[in-house]
């Protein structure tokens, strides 16, 4: 395992987000959105390793409510099943705030733009960020995500049970709760090794535990309107990833991502579930970068023609 970057922070308005980046800041810059109650250290070390040798600066952070950046404790919780306009007025923030944050994060680094990829929330929070500000977005790759339409990517009865099981408070049970949801909707074909499972929630449990954060980021995703046909009128290099056997956001909800933007990749990968082994890390790594390099050509182009001369 490699050594984690330093943590930085930058505000964002009332957030203090906390970062840190690996590789070269000369290279195309790559911004990581975490998904749902998953840290930056959900974006492992070598996985990020693997994508500075293919030439890119990497950028990972904790959205709000997780790890190590502003958690919005106080207050009602939202009921983590609601799905009424109701529910809308009970999430303290939306995707299009967290969004918002992700776009603070580029600017404060000083970058005009970068390449997002997103999983699973990370993919919505991308995706809208994509709509509301194209301007900073060089490509847009939505790994397990989907458009928020309600009659795709819904999960098994088995995977949507998994959220109304009681939170634990443990080291322990955060472990147990781990290994539970893994074997439950992780990736069949690849199966990830119990110890390795373990070790990864202690190490989000030791750096920041908060359950109510967690609730709190899901009443944003469901009280999310559908976002296809603003994705209609995206024109921007998009690769979408999936996975076949994805048991929590089922492949429909990639398929119908890729179908509402423009040109956009579909990459359906057979024997994945809903997370990134290491097996399928060269290839995903590949086709990002692969997206990149399309989209730097494209950017320069772009770049070159809006220049002005007096």
């Amino acid at each position: 395992m490699l050594p984690s970057a330093e943590v930085l922070y930058t505000a964002v308005g009332d957030i203090d987000i906390a970062y840190n980046t690996l590789g070269e800041a000369t290279d195309p810059p790559v911004l990581l959105i975490s998904g749902l109650g998953a840290q930056l250290i959900a974006w492992d070390d070598a996985f990020c390793q693997e994508l500075v040798d293919r030439g890119l600066f990497v950028i990972r952070f904790d959205n709000r409510d997780v790890g190590l950046s502003s958690h919005l404790a106080g207050g009602p919780l939202p009921y983590p099943s609601a799905r009424t306009a109701g529910a809308a007025q009970a999430a303290p923030y939306t995707l299009a705030e967290m969004a918002a944050d992700t776009a603070g994060v580029i600017e404060n680094l000083g970058l005009d733009s970068a390449h997002l990829v997103g999983i699973s929330l990370g993919g919505m929070i991308a995706q809208i960020l994509a709509i509301e500000r194209p301007e900073r977005i060089r490509s847009l790759t939505s790994i397990m995500s989907m458009t928020g339409n309600g009659r795709v990517g819904q999960p098994t009865e088995a995977a949507r049970a998994l959220f109304l099981l009681p939170p634990v408070s443990t080291l322990a049970g955060a472990m147990d709760r781990s290994v539970l949801f893994n074997r439950a909707v992780g990736s069949p074909a690849y199966r990830i090794d119990e110890t390795e499972l373990r070790d990864r929630a202690a190490r989000a449990f030791d750096r920041a535990f908060d359950p109510e954060g967690v609730v709190r980021q899901l009443a944003a995703a469901m009280t999310t309107p559908d976002r296809t046909e603003d994705l209609h009128r995206l024109d921007l290099p998009t690769l979408v990833i999936h996975g076949a056997e994805d048991q929590l956001i089922a492949v429909s909800g990639g398929q119908a991502t890729a179908a509402a933007i423009p040109g956009a990749e579909l990459l359906v990968i057979d024997g994945m579930g809903h997370d990134l082994p290491r097996p399928l890390w060269p290839t995903v790594v590949e086709r990002i970068g692969g997206l990149v390099d399309r989209a730097e050509q494209r950017w320069t182009r772009s770049a070159s023609t809006s220049v002005s001369y007096t």
